[in-house]
């Protein structure tokens, strides 16, 4: 018999604040959802639509103009509440980040083992020596080859795919209950690709690892998510099980994505872009944040702004279009 999986982060009620000149806006509007052990939620949307601003928050890792409210509860601990000192002795040990390029991440000056021996000696206690001994493995266990000779090369003697795994075993080193990654294969090949999303894909099996997978490309999201999270204008919009999503979107910025999005199995000629152009977040719109871009807008779209609801077991949306979207944007 099998036992439901705990709640590793538990989200409610984020906002991302940001002061600009005279004014506020706000990035990240009562963001709410939890994180379950072994899961890979994925969190899609455009750029602006404030996925990486939630996670950066939850990281402590704003610009100085921006606050978070809200709560992001990780064993118990609010990381919101915390001071940089409190947050120190969280990050990387318990919640770690894998950023997009990973040349801004690493430290030029040093070696990779310097870097990677660093976490284990700062979080786990580790003596050098038997850290260096731990990095090797962890490189290995990454798919680097030659893993040792590897460890003693400055990151600008590695290919961005060796770097980006070199910031995954960094990632790894503490063996955090939860792992964010912003759009960790956006600058590789198509081959790497493969090869990292294999990788992200064994992290839960090997590790129990939790994983926060922002990104905009849904092959990755198809490739290696369990849930789905779509964010338009700083909002969850809808979120479910990926499979749900992506043959029954509820939500017609959802449709909109994988109808802009090109299928290998599917003859097209072109495909249907999103019309119109996200909203300025210092003057959105009333009513529903999409509406202006939506093909299936009606009147109380533009004076109320929907909830995220329930409508299925397990499936939320942001929207008043009460049937399916699939089937229906001919009529609309």
């Amino acid at each position: 018999m099998s036992h439901p999986k705990s709640d590793v982060l538990v989200v409610d009620n984020l906002d991302v604040i940001f002061a600009l000149h005279e004014a506020e806006v706000r990035a990240v509007n009562d963001l709410s959802f939890r994180l379950s052990e072994g899961e890979t939620l994925a969190v899609v949307g455009e750029s602006g639509s404030g996925k990486s601003q939630a996670f950066l928050a939850i990281m402590g890792l704003l610009a100085k103009n921006g606050r978070a409210t809200g709560k992001a509860v990780l064993g118990g601990v609010d990381l919101l509440s915390l001071s940089t000192a409190g947050l120190n002795q969280h990050r990387g040990k318990d919640i770690a980040m894998i950023f997009q390029d990973p040349m801004t991440s690493l430290n030029p000056a040093l070696r990779i083992r310097s870097q990677l021996s660093e976490v284990l000696v700062r979080h786990r206690g580790f003596t050098p020596e038997a850290a260096f001994k731990e990095v090797i493995a962890m490189l290995e266990r990454v798919g680097i080859p030659e893993a040792a000779r590897r460890a003693n090369a400055y990151p600008h003697e590695l290919s961005g795919g060796m770097r980006q795994r070199v910031m995954i075993a960094m990632a790894l080193l503490c063996r955090p209950r939860v792992l964010i990654a912003d759009e960790p294969t956006t600058a590789l090949d198509v081959t790497v690709q493969a090869q990292m999303l294999d990788l992200f894909k064994s992290l839960s099996t090997d590790f129990g690892t939790a994983m926060l997978l922002i990104t905009h490309d849904l092959g990755v999201v198809a490739g290696v998510a369990d849930r789905m999270m779509v964010m338009y204008a700083g909002r969850a919009v809808e979120t479910g099980p990926v499979d749900d999503l992506f043959y029954d979107p509820r939500h017609p910025y959802t449709l909109g994505l994988l109808t802009s999005t090109p299928h290998i199995d599917k003859r097209q000629s072109r495909l249907t872009p999103i019309t119109g152009a996200p909203p300025n977040l210092e003057h959105l719109p009333d009513g529903c944040a999409f509406g202006p871009r939506c093909a299936f807008r009606f009147d109380r779209c533009s004076l109320d702004r929907p909830p995220l609801g329930e409508f299925a077991p397990g499936r939320r949306k942001a929207c008043f279009y009460p049937k399916p979207l699939i089937g229906e944007e001919d009529a609309a």
